[in-house]
């Protein structure tokens, strides 16, 4: 099952459904892990240390700063990118699923943007 990184900018909203729906689903916040503030090559770095997921709602810097770890040959942990129109309950629905059935070497470089 996979763990997740919820970046800073991650809704809350989507958290808390989250956990409450599946509670055995490892996830934790930047904020948590005394990330805040961080540059997003720092978050990636632990979330590629501590084999997590990133959760994000940061469409420019990023799904940039991924690449840009991609293209210099870094671990990049994967990223899911959940936009900010997507409903709740429907982004909950599909990280679930994602959760559940994918595993986390499936994820290595890759940029997902949800909807599935």
């Amino acid at each position: 099952m996979l763990r997740f990184l919820a970046d800073e900018d991650c809704d809350n909203r989507i958290l808390r459904a989250f956990r409450r729906r599946e509670p055995e689903i490892d996830w934790v916040r930047v904020q948590d892990m005394g990330l805040s503030g961080c540059d997003d090559d720092s978050v990636l770095e632990f979330a590629a240390a501590n084999q997590r997921v990133v959760l994000t709602r940061d469409v420019s810097t990023m799904t940039a700063t991924a690449h840009a770890r991609v293209e210099r040959g870094q671990s990049m942990p994967g990223i899911i990118v959940v936009p900010h129109r997507m409903a709740i309950g429907r982004a909950v629905d599909e990280l679930i699923f994602l959760a559940k059935e994918s595993a986390l070497d499936e994820w290595e470089g890759q940029v997902i943007w949800l909807p599935l």
